[in-house]
């Protein structure tokens, strides 16, 4: 189930963030079990709403629980308002948006960056949305910088240009999914005549024929203040704050243009002609059912997809539907997910509404498991769907999906910029930032009956497009692969680093700093067993949120078993010695709880969330799971076939395969970090290799829990002692010796080909650095100037932002107990990759031979330090933050430290860390994808 996932569907300018508020399964999501309307969090309590003389709407939230405020600037424009020969032209204008204003001539990333906004922009179907997350001092040049552009943006010949070329290595990107490639198919078909079937992005022949012109034409009709709502939320005093936005905003002109009348004319007949046709969709009309679309194109899994017409957001029947698809799709006591997935006919089951503006759809998409026909998953999902038509819905189904819905509003609004989003979601496309309160209560009235007639009406065989996606490469093999000398063809020269001083002169003034020393320590202790806990109370919200660790990596894999340690995690939620999955799943999802694991190189990770009062639950299903894990057979083949197909996706997905090939060049074969899953490996692993992992490394003296939120920290030590006290470790626990990695004695570059691919990606780098390296500070630092940013960073501005040749380009150190890589990642087209590597290792060996400024230097780590506070705002990272340092072996005051930590880096430290880590004569460069990257004669 995808709850409002349809929001921000559409495509994020930079991969900084990957923000999604309020999508995914709904068993990420706790509630009380009694099913009423959620009231103890009023989502609009403290709201006030203004409208500028212009028609700008403000709406503005104080929320004191941290040092941050959020501001958001949501215009009511998205692919919704795109004519024929312009798709697209609203995403290609949110990339203008950065490119600089005319008092501002300069990357606004960069800007953004300085103050340490944690800042993205996405377009979907009817909105654009620019966002950023600074500390409360930052509040008014955030407001500045977001006032200017709305008026002043610079849509010239120049800016077009390059970002015309970011935004086709975006949507070519994208053509590497075939998972895309079939929903682009299904909505062309399932809306022939309408705006929404196209897709949010655009095609590449319309954003290749955009003129400067059109683009401007349309930034000045809709970036205009009647058309927009500006968001702020958090740590502020309202009325100074309104002042400030009357000064920054009142004087912005109404200046949409006439032509925006015929779009509105346009859409109103689209309106009508789609409303009638779901007033059609009654089974007892009479209408041939649409064949399958299929299309048969290189890939690796089966892909299913179904599309069914719905009405708009507004419409009464909008919460039914949602409680309908919940019950359909919303965790693993779902009905599709029993009917498909537990079936072993699908490796996933998902289901989404989209509810917008206009008129739009319902889609359900499974993935098939190896070797199932598609044609049989169809069938069964008729079936399915069939049922839930004619006879009504179980009482308990009803109540889990409402308290599914409810919760994950709450836990969905943890932090401010959740509540900002969801605050102008609702002014901007349901026209009322009331609506979710008005929503969540009829999602209480909703009824059995209710939700029998909506799936009458709208899951209508006759009214559905479906399609299927049939690899033509089933075993999931990549092609081919090519080496060369790692010697460039090219000579390229990087312009000149950016100069923070001239950027800072067009950077607003902040109004005082903010202390970050105030920030709460975890209570740390060890229980008999040698587990540690870390706890940290927050009352502020009825919420929990766990994490955890267990050192039962894939570390300890091994080549013969690669696969074993992600399969034992993967089945403890497989049944125990009183609870089967399925009940193991109701126990959590009946409370709209959740509790998940999943593996890394150095360790297991334990997720968990839930209501306060739901507290209890989680700990005794920990507990129950980690002591009492079955491992049932049959589910453990379930778990295979899953794990088969996931390794299939990786093998076709250029970033999958370019990472495998990239690390296990770096590492010998006898390295932990060398191992990865084979077809043949995970086919070997029996269920005597998980029992005997699962109790040769889940001890209870290799586990740490950390829990943030709202509890009574006596009461939560009692729990956690009664859970766990028969949970006793014997023995030593494992330990692996793990050899250090030399660099490699010369630079080493390898090519994988994947057929029906249209972008590459790249990975440069060697082994680097662990988390407790006495340079690890110096590093982070550094690495923020050279491409921790794709907007501000070095390599962001020469390689993306003025040559235009990718889309996204990072650089980091995976620093963990043990050293992990320092990488460089980066998509490109096919011919631009080599230009794009040349450029990359020229300014690798700029910085090794002319380093940095002292500016640069100072720049870097307000940009670290200024950020970090808005991480803090959110307690599930802050419970992820406590665990990590814990388990790093840091010191409990870290997450108070940090910014200290990365203030005393000094250019000594700087000049250090480059001579040892920055080698550009060392590399490994891998790239995957399309096989014409490489030159010839390389």
């Amino acid at each position: 189930m995808k709850l409002r996932s349809y929001m921000v569907i559409g495509f994020l300018l930079s991969l900084l963030l990957s923000i999604v508020p309020f999508s995914g399964n709904l068993t990420n999501a706790a509630t009380p079990t009694a099913v009423t309307p959620v009231s103890a969090l009023s989502f609009t309590q403290g709201v006030t709403k203004t409208v500028l003389d212009n028609g700008l709407t403000v709406l503005t939230k104080e929320v004191h629980t941290a040092p941050v405020v959020s501001v958001q600037v949501w215009y009511k424009v998205g692919s919704r308002n795109e004519v024929k020969g312009e798709n697209g032209i609203s995403h290609q204008l949110e990339h203008l948006m950065f490119k600089g204003t005319t008092d501002r001539p300069v990357q606004f990333g960069r800007l953004f960056s300085a103050l340490g906004s944690q800042f993205n922009a996405f377009t979907s179907y009817d909105e654009t949305a620019y966002f950023g997350t600074v500390q409360r001092d930052k509040l008014e040049a955030l407001l500045t910088l977001e006032a200017d552009r709305m008026e002043n943006s610079l849509v010239g010949t120049e800016q077009l240009k390059s970002e015309k070329r970011v935004v086709i290595s975006e949507l070519q990107g994208y053509e590497n999914s075939p998972g895309y490639r079939l929903d682009r198919a299904v909505m062309r078909d399932a809306f022939p005549t309408r705006a929404y079937g196209l897709p949010v992005g655009g095609t590449k022949a319309d954003v290749e024929k955009f003129t400067v012109e059109q683009v401007r034409n349309y930034y000045q009709t809709y970036y205009s203040p009647e058309n927009a709502t500006l968001v702020i939320t958090g740590d502020f005093a309202t009325e100074p704050v309104l002042k400030v936005v009357k000064a920054a905003y009142g004087k912005l002109p109404k200046r949409g243009k006439g032509y925006a009348a015929v779009h509105d004319a346009r859409q109103a007949l689209d309106n009508f002609s789609a409303s009638s046709s779901i007033a059609d969709a009654s089974p007892a009309t009479p209408v041939a059912k649409k064949a399958p679309i299929v299309l048969k194109q290189p890939g690796s899994a089966a892909l299913l997809q179904a599309v069914y017409p719905l009405p708009d957001i507004k419409h009464p029947d909008v919460p039914a539907i949602d409680v309908m698809d919940a019950i359909l799709t919303g965790g693993r006591s779902s009905r599709l997910y029993q009917a498909l997935v537990e079936s072993g006919l699908a490796s996933s089951v998902s289901g989404g509404a989209a509810e917008l503006i206009e008129p739009g759809w319902y889609d359900i998409s499974a993935t098939a498991a190896p070797g199932q026909e598609l044609g049989k998953i169809a069938q069964v999902l008729q079936e399915s769907l069939g049922k839930l038509q004619q006879q009504p819905v179980t009482t308990e189904e009803l109540k889990r999906a409402k308290t599914q819905l409810q919760a994950s509003y709450i836990l969905g609004n943890q932090d401010i910029t959740s509540q900002a989003t969801q605050l102008a979601y609702n002014q901007t496309i349901a026209g009322d930032y009331h609506f979710i309160e008005k929503y969540l209560a009829a999602i209480a009235k909703v009824t059995a009956a209710q939700v029998q007639q909506v799936a009458k009406t709208y899951l209508n065989p006759a009214k559905q497009t479906i399609g299927f996606f049939e690899p033509t490469q089933p075993d999931g093999k990549p092609g081919t692969s090519s080496a060369g000398s790692g010697r460039t063809v090219e000579n390229f020269s990087p312009g000149k680093p950016v100069d923070p001083a001239e950027l800072a002169k067009y950077l607003p003034p902040a109004t005082s700093a903010t202390d970050s020393g105030k920030q709460s320590l975890p209570e740390e202790f060890t229980l008999n067993n040698g587990l540690r806990v870390l706890l940290l109370s927050d009352r502020s919200l009825p919420t929990i949120n766990l994490s955890g660790q267990i050192n039962a990596g894939t570390e300890f894999d091994g080549n013969q078993k690669a696969g074993l340690a992600n399969l034992t995690a993967a089945n403890l939620m497989n049944g125990t010695q009183t609870k089967n999955a399925l009940t193991l799943a109701k126990t959590l999802e009946d409370r709209g709880a959740d509790l998940s694991f999943s593996t890394s190189r150095e360790g297991v990770s334990v997720s968990g969330q839930g209501l306060s009062e739901n507290l209890p639950i989680l700990i005794q299903t920990l507990a129950d799971v980690l002591q009492n894990a079955t491992f049932p057979a049959d589910q453990l083949e379930l778990s295979r076939q899953r794990a088969l197909t996931s390794l299939k996706v990786q093998l076709d997905d250029p970033r999958g395969l370019g990472r495998q090939v990239f690390q296990q060049t770096i590492y010998p074969e006898n390295h932990p970090f060398h191992s990865f899953p084979t077809f043949e490996s995970l086919k070997s692993i029996t269920r005597d290799d998980l029992l005997s992992f699962y109790q040769t490394h889940y001890r209870s003296d290799g586990t740490t829990i950390a829990l943030v939120g709202d509890f009574d920290e006596v009461k939560v030590k009692a729990l956690l002692n009664q859970a766990f006290d028969k949970w006793q470790a014997t023995g030593k626990p494992p330990v692996l010796k793990i050899s250090s990695v030399p660099l490699p004695q010369t630079s080493t570059r390898l090519n994988k080909v994947i057929p029906g691919k249209t972008e590459a990606v790249t990975y440069i780098g060697y082994n680097g650095i662990s988390r407790k390296d006495p340079r690890y500070y110096a590093a982070v630092v550094l690495n923020q100037i050279l491409g921790g940013d794709t907007l501000s960073s070095r390599l962001g501005t020469e390689v993306r932002d003025r040559q235009g040749l990718t889309y996204g380009i990072y650089s980091g150190f995976a620093a963990g107990i043990n050293p992990g890589p320092f990488l460089i990642q980066m998509q490109t087209a096919p011919g631009d990759t080599q230009k794009a590597i040349a450029s990359t290792l020229a300014l690798l060996k700029q910085l090794r031979d002319q380093g940095i400024t002292e500016a640069e230097l100072n720049t870097a780590k307000r940009s670290i330090t200024n950020s970090y506070p808005v991480d803090l705002a959110n307690p599930s990272d802050v419970s992820s933050i406590i665990l990590e340092n814990s388990v790093l072996g840091l010191s409990r005051s870290e997450i108070r430290e940090f910014p200290q930590q990365i203030q005393s880096v000094t250019m000594t430290q700087i000049q250090k860390v480059i001579e040892d880590l920055i080698k550009p004569e060392n590399l490994v460069i891998v790239t995957a994808g399309p096989g014409d990257t490489l030159p010839k004669g390389s």
